[in-house]
């Protein structure tokens, strides 16, 4: 294991010279990163000055400088008011990088720079876009080309290496003189940040046995000794111990016996020098085809590790069947950033959405000032943003992590500006709008396949029983529509609107109508009818008439949404209307929780493209299926499901200071699906280690419809009156891969918690084995 010590910083706002010492480390962890001689690094660890850019008078000079460990990056100003920690950002925080006028604030308060200086940065979540002016195209093209090279490399290095570095983080910070020595005080609030808590006489007896200088401090190769200490994985070893020789080193033939034994994977000896090959970090093991704990642990750590089944982080599900065959992403309320009667509109939030994978968003259409239609929730105080802006992000970003089609839903309640939006619509997508069926013969919705890259208008057919030039007809009912419940929720007096024949005739394949009852009316093109159903509405349906709703589903699209009384945009659990085949089961993007945790698990499967095939007993218009009465069919595989807790490392405090407590952390296994299949089991909790708690706990867990179930794995803090919410994990029971695996876990926002990892055992037994018990692992620690 190598240092990624750096040393402590100076001031560097006007010496662009990094110092020797400083540098070298910044060169050996260029090196880690594949990037050692890189111009674009190189010119990035010395530094520049560039505008940044906030409003049309806001723009003040600033030093931007990558900081020695390579990854996270600094800026200085000439008067130094803000903390340090708010002048740092990492690069892993970095969702895209863009040249040019391409953000709101450039375009709206830098249009006088040439585009090639103009450099955005721009933030996950809710970080504010970073738009800066750089002093030449060459210095805004090392900036673009350097952060885009260290995001990916950051991508493909190994999880060991990104847990060492997060380890030599952390001392940094415990460095309060920044000596580059570690005193016993400093490893004791070098322990705390990593959330351990030991007794002195141990954490003195560590920091003796790693002191070989005797100097009561540790420096260079003693802290390293110290970091291969913490790091250590006595479950890890046992396990490698169980299949390595008298060396310490698994052979090709060990490897493909623990692959076969333990991971369940018959694969033979090639598969067993693939993995050898790519994740041995010992050059001369691996020329002789032989495994150390080091590379068995990188292994582990890997995808091929993963419990989540890295053939389905790709697209292989068929994507030529009509779109009511799949499950689709949708968000209500896209353009909301909370609550709904305060927060603000943005069209960043429907670039987050877009980006998760989201292929159906909301908009809330009304007439605006200067003929400009506006968008926000109506009659509420949420800021306003304008269409034609959303769909301009809508355009950038409809693509970029899914190829496959993106519905608008318009709620329209604009009187003047509707030709308006047509026209935007047209303008702005030009060929990504679908505007005319792909296929003459209209008797079935087509695939996703074919309207790969297309962007689909749902609108609502509204007139009052009356045709004319103005408005298209369709047949009213007594139910509210969504329109109408948000409007008199707002205490508004409720009307519909005739919808111009201009946006009329982009409503394709998503004509939105009232729906009546479950039958399949005669018209040629009904399949291209939809209907919205607010939550409450729709459970009561999937009670009462389950079967008839689930065949409903398999011609014609439904799309659920969130009851108006959730002002706050909490959500409401998307798994009952997944189990009756709607497709369209719209969640508030923007709050997190268990019900988000469980809709970015599922839509997790078939590479995030937004589109999960359904399984065949929800694709069936003959179907007998009721997932609240089971009976006998293909769609009940009945299962056990053997999971074993053994371990976690790494978990996060709940606060990022010495005084903020340790964790007492226990993990939940819980299971989501037909009523008969869910359940929750938990282990116990362990005091005062949230570093690398133990627990070795087995569960038991019967799945009868496995097509339909997802397993959430969450980690707590034990409390004294409850337990509250540290990191969870959730995938579908199908890309489950069995054996010994890790868990890489997710913030509360679905966020990668960097290094923080469950480590489990888990077996998928069919029911008719006689002894479930007999498959927990054989060779556990």
């Amino acid at each position: 294991m190598q240092c990624f010590w750096g040393q402590a910083r100076r001031p560097v706002y006007k010496d662009r010279i990094p110092q020797d010492a400083s540098h070298s480390v910044a060169i050996e962890n260029a090196a880690r990163l594949g990037l050692k001689g890189d111009a674009d690094l190189e010119y990035l660890l010395t530094g520049s000055r560039m505008d940044k850019v906030k409003s049309s008078t806001w723009k003040k000079e600033r030093f931007y400088r990558l900081q020695d460990d390579c990854k996270t990056v600094w800026h200085e100003s000439s008067k130094l008011l803000k903390s340090r920690k708010s002048q740092i950002f990492s690069v892993d925080d970095i969702e895209d990088v863009t040249i040019g006028h391409q953000t709101e604030g450039m375009q709206k308060y830098a249009m006088e720079y040439p585009a090639s200086q103009c450099l955005s940065i721009i933030f996950r979540g809710d970080k504010k876009d970073l738009d800066l002016v750089a002093s030449s195209s060459e210095e805004a093209s090392h900036w673009f080309s350097g952060i885009m090279k260290i995001r990916q490399q950051l991508h493909i290095i190994s999880t060991k290496l990104k847990m060492e570095h997060w380890i030599y983080y952390c001392l940094q910070k415990a460095d309060k003189n920044k000596d580059r020595k570690i005193s016993f005080e400093e490893l004791k609030e070098f322990l705390s940040l990593v959330n351990i808590e030991i007794d002195d006489v141990y954490a003195k007896e560590i920091f003796q046995k790693c002191d070989k200088s005797n100097s009561d401090t540790l420096e260079d190769s003693e802290i390293e000794e110290f970091c291969k200490l913490l790091l250590k994985r006595e479950e890890i070893s046992d396990l490698f111990s169980n299949y390595s020789d008298n060396d310490n080193i698994i052979s090709t033939s060990q490897l493909a016996k623990f692959l076969s034994s333990e991971q369940f994977q018959n694969l033979g000896e090639e598969y067993a020098v693939s993995l050898i090959e790519k994740y041995e970090i010992n050059e001369a093991a691996k020329k002789e085809n032989l495994m150390t704990e080091d590379g068995f642990l990188v292994y582990l750590l890997s995808p091929d590790g993963d419990i989540f089944n890295p053939a389905h982080r790709r697209q292989y599900q068929d994507m030529t069947q009509p779109l009511s065959h799949y499950f689709i992403s949708s968000s209500h309320n896209t353009y909301l950033t909370e609550d709904q009667l305060t927060s603000q509109s943005s069209t960043k939030a429907y670039k987050r959405a877009l980006s998760k994978g989201c292929r159906c968003v909301e908009l809330d259409c009304w007439d605006g000032p200067n003929d400009e239609p506006v968008i926000y929730h109506g009659y509420t105080l949420t800021s306003k943003i304008l269409f034609k802006d959303v769909i301009q992000k809508i355009k950038d970003y409809a693509f970029k992590a899914s190829p496959y089609p993106v519905i608008l839903s318009l709620e329209n309640h604009c009187i003047e500006q509707q030709g308006v939006l047509a026209k935007h619509l047209k303008n702005t997508l030009g060929s990504m709008l679908l505007t005319a069926p792909v296929n003459e013969d209209i008797t079935e919705l087509p695939s996703p396949e074919e309207l790969k890259g297309k962007i689909l208008v749902k609108a609502k057919l509204q007139s009052h029983g009356k045709n004319s030039s103005q408005s298209s007809s369709s047949e009213e009912s007594s139910e509210e529509s969504e329109s109408e419940e948000k409007e008199s929720n707002n205490t508004q007096k409720s009307k519909l609107l005739p919808l111009a024949k201009e946006l009329f005739k982009l409503a394709i394949y998503c004509k939105s109508v009232r729906f009546e009852k479950f039958k399949y009316p005669l018209e040629k093109n009904a399949c291209c009818e939809m209907s919205s159903f607010p939550e409450s509405k729709a459970m009561k349906l999937a009670k009462e008439s389950a079967t008839s709703f689930i065949h409903h589903n398999t011609r014609q699209l439904s799309r659920i949404y969130p009851s108006g009384s959730r002002i706050f945009s909490s959500n409401y659990s998307p798994v009952d209307l997944w189990n009756i085949g709607c497709q369209l089961v719209s969640l508030n993007f923007q709050t997190s929780g268990k019900e988000m945790d469980l809709y970015q698990g599922k839509f997790h499967d078939n590479g995030c493209t937004g589109y999960i095939l359904k399984p065949k007993f929800l694709q069936d218009s003959n179907s007998k299926f009721n997932p609240w009465s089971l009976t006998p069919g293909e769609w009940l595989m009945p299962q056990k499901f053997v999971v074993k807790v053994i371990s976690a490392h790494q978990l996060p405090k709940e606060g990022t200071t010495v005084m903020d407590p340790i964790s007492d952390p226990l993990v939940a296994v819980e299971i989501y699906g037909v009523e008969q299949d869910c359940d929750r089991k938990q282990t116990i909790y362990i005091s005062n280690n949230g570093f690398n708690p133990v627990w070795q706990e087995t569960f038991l867990f019967d799945i009868s419809i496995p097509d339909l179930a997802l397993v959430r794995f969450v980690v707590e803090n034990h409390g004294t009156l409850s337990s509250d919410f540290v990191a969870q994990y959730t995938l579908p029971f199908t890309s489950i891969q069995t054996g010994y695996r890790h868990i890489h876990l997710l913030n509360k926002d679905g966020k990668p918690i960097p290094s923080a990892t469950l480590f489990v055992h888990t077996r998928i037994v069919d029911q008719q084995e006689s002894n479930p018990s007999d498959s927990t692992p054989s060779k556990t620690t």
